[in-house]
């Protein structure tokens, strides 16, 4: 009986959104890779890290929120759990294994990325001019727009000078945080399979011999 459950269970999470999804490499993505992003391990959590500038110009409400900072931190998650005071096994099993809404997570980093994330696993990436367009279109359409095409701020986010914003897509067992990082490094042109990096280790592990990554384990 557990069995059959389970498939069913299963079944029906295959069937729930996969949104956001991966955008196409954009045209002209060959060329120098002089631009850093970072992807920062949270430990059961990953995030990206962009200069602010590059974001800002294509979202204007996060110039408004966050002004001049230098860069921005970008997460995705369950509202129930990302957004929760104290994590319960209640809200971990949701989260896991009931389809729920999703959020967007906007952190300021004002300073140097190693100095504010001191202490957290990180690597950096160099990007070309496509490949870094690519991962913004990818992070712009994970917030979810009203008809106006505006985002749509939620509370305060958890740490920092943070905020959270309503999100595009399900979260759910195969539609993780770290496969939402996936989705991203595979918008930017990474070679990583998404559907096998639910854990922020796993990717973390892909991401190591990448040429222009620099990596930090503390």
């Amino acid at each position: 009986m557990k069995k059959i459950l389970w498939v069913i269970l299963l079944v029906l999470i295959s069937g729930c959104s996969a949104q956001p999804a991966v955008v196409p490499p954009s045209e002209g993505s060959a060329g120098k890779s002089d631009n850093e992003i970072y992807i920062v391990s949270h430990g059961w959590h990953t995030g990206f890290v962009l200069p602010a500038d590059d974001v800002q110009r294509r979202l204007p409400e996060l110039e408004k929120r966050f002004g001049n900072t230098a860069y921005i931190e970008f997460g995705w998650g369950d509202e129930g759990f990302y957004q929760a005071e104290a994590v319960t096994s209640g809200l971990t099993l949701k989260a896991i294994f009931w389809p729920s809404v999703s959020v967007m997570h906007a952190v300021a980093v004002p300073v140097a990325v190693n100095e504010y994330f001191s202490g957290h696993e990180m690597a950096k990436l160099c990007l070309t001019d496509g490949e870094l367009r690519s991962l913004v279109d990818f992070i712009e359409g994970s917030f979810y727009k009203d008809e106006r095409g505006e985002i749509r701020r939620l509370g305060d986010g958890i740490y920092g000078d943070s905020q959270f914003y309503k999100g595009v897509g399900e979260y759910h067992l195969m539609n993780t945080c770290n496969k939402w990082t996936a989705k991203g490094l595979r918008s930017a042109g990474v070679d990583i399979f998404p559907a096998f990096k639910l854990t922020a280790g796993s990717i973390m592990k892909s991401i190591a011999k990448i040429e222009c990554n620099t990596r930090s384990v503390p």
